[in-house]
């Protein structure tokens, strides 16, 4: 990506607070883009699906839609005042997460903007169906916000995987880098590189191997795994024109090293792949990505393989 051209903010009408309309708005006036607000809307007993459909229900959707609108309008106002351009859609959609990727893909949106929900015990985003369902099926860059306010300048963390080691593609990694330093540059942040391995697996496999000695002294093989990781690491770190500074190579597991990072770096956003693929090229969330997502203490940036198509279906009519 060389521009973000396109934000489609995803307003809750059920609250008052709006972190991810502030996001957006930020990202939006930083980077020139044009601003959508979208509200997808759902209620069963109004939907007819339950009766047979009739005009009032008909007619009290619409007023539902046009309440949804004015809504919105006067969430706009104050950001177009602020010099961002601005425009409001409330659609009739359902399930939520298939609203927004529908109106993502119609609007040629570039970045989806949306809240994650928020305990005040706890530093995670606490990600819900919605959001889990974004993540496996937004064929465009999801940003799920937490109710922070951003550092002054903001700190962004690519977490990378050089090694390709959860069968994510090389492409991928060049993907978040690019978009971390297209922020970066736009919003004047601080961009981080991130990889971690795990040396157990090293040994793991060595000791699994009948081939090899028992004797085969461990710590050789970790510093082999090392060696190899930092090799590829510092390739891609280098071409991107990030110096050791900002360039994390950590031994360990990454739900723990990543979240740990993010937390001694203060970082405002972390930018990740999602995040693997079986042979059908459909993409899931496994274990070890749901611990780490969970446990950010920040906002997250997830980006999909060139080869992602969307599963979700396009309307062939609307239903008001």
């Amino acid at each position: 990506m060389e521009k973000i051209s396109k934000i489609l903010s995803v307003i809750d009408p059920t609250v008052e607070d709006q972190p991810g309309l502030r996001r957006a708005a930020w990202l939006a006036k930083s980077c020139g883009a044009e601003l959508e607000l979208l509200v997808c809307y759902y209620n069963e007993y109004l939907s007819g699906d339950r009766l047979f459909d009739s005009p009032s229900l008909e007619k009290a959707r619409s007023e539902v839609i046009a309440n949804q609108e004015k809504h919105l309008e006067e969430l706009a106002e104050p950001i177009r005042q602020d010099g961002v351009v601005v425009t409001t859609t409330a659609t009739w959609d359902h399930p939520l997460y298939e609203g927004i990727v529908r109106q993502a893909i119609a609007s040629g949106a570039d970045v989806v903007v949306k809240d994650t929900h928020h305990h005040s015990a706890v530093t995670r985003a606490l990600l819900t169906n919605t959001d889990w369902n974004l993540i496996r099926t937004c064929p465009v860059p999801l940003w799920l916000v937490k109710p922070h306010e951003l550092a002054d300048p903001p700190v962004i963390v690519a977490a990378i995987d050089p090694m390709h080691q959860h069968d994510k593609p090389a492409a991928l990694d060049d993907e978040i880098l690019q978009l971390s330093k297209l922020i970066g540059e736009r919003v004047s942040g601080v961009v981080h590189a991130f990889h971690s391995y795990d040396p157990r697996i090293a040994v793991a496999t060595a000791t699994a191997n009948a081939y090899i000695p028992v004797s085969l002294p461990f710590d050789e093989i970790e510093q082999q795994m090392h060696e190899d990781h930092e090799k590829r690491f510092n390739e891609i770190t280098t071409f991107h024109g990030l110096d050791e500074e900002h360039a994390h190579l950590v031994a360990g597991l990454t739900h723990e090293e990543l979240p740990a990072i993010a937390e001694n770096l203060k970082a405002d956003v972390v930018v990740m792949g999602a995040v693997a693929r079986n042979r059908w090229k459909r993409l899931f969330i496994g274990a070890t990505a749901e611990r780490t997502l969970e446990h950010l203490p920040c906002d997250l940036l997830i980006i999909k393989p060139d080869w992602f198509q969307t599963p979700v279906e396009s309307k062939t009519h609307e239903a008001a």
